[in-house]
């Protein structure tokens, strides 16, 4: 499962989850789709405490540094399945739950690649 933002909505509710808006603009505090590069590791005040910086490769999301957009996991992101219901809506940040973040932070810091992420609508 994975969070998306929450656009004019308020931040912890699935308001959007028929139809989330999606916006490269700051301040949006909407989701931006397309390919990112996960990079450098960061301390979070969300989920497990860390997080991990986002570089946009596309038009859509030119703007990710920016809008400090980053991976990060969050307590309220469930680990299983919740459909029909939504997950709750952040300010645009991918947010996992803490369980998913753990098991990607091996690939993810591995020295020997680097890790493509791509949001899709």
């Amino acid at each position: 499962m994975v969070s998306h933002g929450c656009g004019s909505h308020f931040w912890k509710m699935d308001f959007t989850k028929e139809n989330p808006k999606i916006s490269n603009e700051p301040e949006s505090h909407c989701s931006s789709v397309g390919k990112y590069i996960i990079g450098n590791k960061g301390v979070s005040e969300w989920g497990i405490k860390v997080n991990y910086h986002l570089a946009g490769m596309d038009k859509t999301n030119s703007n990710a540094s920016k809008r400090n957009v980053v991976l990060h996991s969050w307590n309220a992101v469930p680990e299983n399945e919740v459909y029909p219901d939504g997950t709750p809506e952040g300010w645009g940040c991918p947010a996992v739950s803490n369980h998913s973040l753990k098991k990607m932070i091996k690939n993810i810091e591995s020295e020997e690649k680097r890790t493509l992420l791509w949001v899709i609508k």
